[in-house]
């Protein structure tokens, strides 16, 4: 493969630079997933990739390049769709309630799948907050299959799933810069097409972009914007959370412009030990959900199966609610 060729035609600054066909972005990101490209070309690639700007055609070659290659799971029997929740980013001004809501669905029966980073190099990622509950992430993917047969829930490691888009998010700390695997990894359903995704971003952008590229697919999901870049919606202002489904997109909620009347009671400090401590009592019920992370639970029954409309998905959560414990 002449890795000048797409240097030369990616790296031509924004006016002279030029998108890559979908085939070429798949094969050039397949090579860059394998391994394949030299160092010193696949800096340059990853570099003029975030001067130009990704296109659709081209995330949506490398989504494809990417749901060729990496280890994929089996779907848990039954009729829900396991819920696959991308967490990269973790928490440094608030309290990470990815985890939370995880929780949350585990209490409802339905299986989810966690997939992220362990370390999060100054922020408090969902594994940490997770292993105060004793839940430990698993080492590889067969269990991984396992602990998700067991107890329908499992935390999996992104080095254990593709070990070659691993590599190319772990480009940031030489270069210095995001590139296209950060987007790529908040996309990625180990169930390739059979798990309900929570897709998160925070830039306009971004989310246009995942919408674009997640509905040509034809991806079963939830796109939200992110808090911190967690997929969990904002405890204090509800964003606009929209179900994509077979190419088809559905308003589930408006995003709220004003702040909550009544603010939820979060802690001051955002560890993981105080994070859990907080979330041990919300599932008990001596705290109240946030109301944004109840709407945002009520789509995830929705378009998980578990309820047959929203409308009924609200009735259960209002009706159920978090009255019971975690473990």
């Amino acid at each position: 493969m002449n890795y000048a060729h797409y240097i030369r035609e990616l790296g031509r600054g924004s006016e002279g630079a030029r998108d890559l066909s979908l085939d070429e972005a798949r094969q050039l990101y397949g090579a860059m997933l394998d391994g394949g490209v030299p160092e010193l070309e696949l800096g340059a690639i990853a570099i003029a990739l975030r001067l130009k700007g990704e296109s659709i055609d081209e995330m949506i070659g490398f989504l494809s390049a990417l749901n060729e290659r990496h280890y994929a799971m089996q779907c848990p029997q039954g009729r829900l769709r396991p819920v696959v929740v991308p967490s990269y980013n973790g928490a440094r001004k608030g309290i990470n309630l990815t985890p939370l809501l995880a929780l949350l669905l585990k209490r409802y029966g339905i299986p989810v799948l966690i997939h992220g980073l362990i370390e999060g190099y100054g922020r408090v990622t969902s594994a940490q907050v997770l292993r105060e509950f004793g839940l430990m992430p698993c080492s590889s993917i067969s269990q991984g299959q396992q602990m998700l047969d067991d107890s329908g829930f499992v935390f999996v490691p992104l080095s254990a799933i593709s070990p070659g888009l691993n590599n190319l998010l772990l480009l940031r700390s030489r270069l210095g810069l995001r590139n296209s695997a950060h987007s790529l990894v908040k996309m990625l359903d180990p169930f390739k097409g059979g798990g309900m995704l929570l897709a998160a971003a925070t830039h306009p952008d971004y989310l246009e972009m995942m919408r674009e590229v997640l509905g040509a697919l034809g991806v079963h999901g939830l796109l939200l914007r992110g808090t911190e870049g967690e997929p969990y919606a904002n405890p204090k202002r509800r964003p606009r959370i929209e179900h994509l489904y077979e190419g088809n997109c559905d308003v589930l909620f408006e995003a709220e412009h004003d702040s909550l009347k009544m603010l939820p009671n979060l802690p001051e400090s955002c560890d993981a030990k105080t994070t859990a401590d907080w979330i041990r009592k919300v599932m008990a019920g001596e705290v109240a959900l946030p109301s944004p992370i109840a709407n945002q639970l009520a789509c995830c029954l929705f378009a998980s199966g578990y309820a047959e409309d929203i409308n009924q998905a609200k009735a259960i959560v209002a009706v159920e609610g978090s009255g019971q414990s975690v473990c």
